[in-house]
């Protein structure tokens, strides 16, 4: 894949890129996440499409601040943020990240920072649609795959066609949870519940999303974000199923599929 250049180097070569890919925090530091970020990465690599990262030069949007209740927070962060993206006159973004999808996308606006950013899976399925991503979906052919709606994709942003497309073109047995698209239920770590305890109840949400997913009998589990990922991973090994059932975003499916 080669190394990917940061906005700082390609602005130091007098050069513009197509598209800047928004890491975000989960993607950036998070081993799990990671993964999702490198094999994104390769994607855009192997069509042929210019992009690059702000690096260090990234912050948190703000959108586990503002969720929590700390409104200064979220806008010192996004300020900065806006501030340096509007420096290198940025246009065009990508995340494979729906909290910063949204964030970016509906509240940065209002502080002066306005961007076209789509969804890494919107993305995928413009880029399956135009021709200029291939999938072999031979590696998943068959294989029962369920799909998990992220909140801040699906019911806050309305996206739900665009990931289940991309999942189609893999040729896989797609089974619709009970609760999914506009009932989907939540993985259990939106408005900053990531980065806090539970409150008292009976039962974690990411294991009751979990028993509904293993109702499916479904061998692999598609997510879109790194919160679910991580949710969900943690409710597979609650239930001791990690050997029966993996969790994956949608672009390391793709890279599997095309053994990349």
């Amino acid at each position: 894949m080669g190394n990917v250049k940061t906005m700082a180097e390609m602005a130091a070569e007098g050069q513009k890129p197509e598209i800047v890919f928004w890491v975000g925090c989960a993607g950036s530091f998070d081993a799990r996440a990671q993964k999702v970020t490198r094999a994104f990465a390769k994607i855009l690599s192997e069509v042929g499409i210019s992009f690059a990262i702000l690096g260090s030069e990234e912050s948190c949007t703000g959108d586990p601040a503002r969720r929590a209740g700390n409104e200064f927070v979220f806008q010192m962060t996004a300020l900065q943020n806006i501030e340096m993206l509007n420096m290198y006159q940025v246009k065009k973004m990508v995340t494979a990240c729906p909290h910063c999808f949204n964030t970016i996308k509906n509240e940065y606006p209002a502080l002066g920072g306005t961007y076209e950013i789509v969804h890494h899976t919107q993305l995928l399925q413009e880029l399956i649609n135009e021709g200029k991503l291939k999938v072999d979906g031979g590696a998943f052919k068959g294989k029962k795959i369920t799909y998990h709606d992220s909140c801040f994709l699906g019911r806050v942003n309305g996206v739900y066609n665009a990931p289940r497309e991309v999942l189609t073109s893999l040729d896989a047995d797609l089974h619709e949870l009970k609760r999914s698209k506009t009932k989907g239920l939540c993985c259990g770590a939106g408005g900053a519940q990531m980065f806090k305890e539970d409150e008292p109840g009976d039962k974690r949400i990411n294991v009751e999303r979990i028993e509904e997913i293993l109702d499916t009998d479904a061998e692999i589990v598609a997510a879109n974000c790194p919160f679910c990922i991580t949710m969900l991973g943690d409710g597979i090994k609650a239930k001791e199923k990690q050997d029966n059932v993996m969790v994956y975003d949608i672009s390391e499916l793709i890279v599997q599929s095309n053994n990349w």
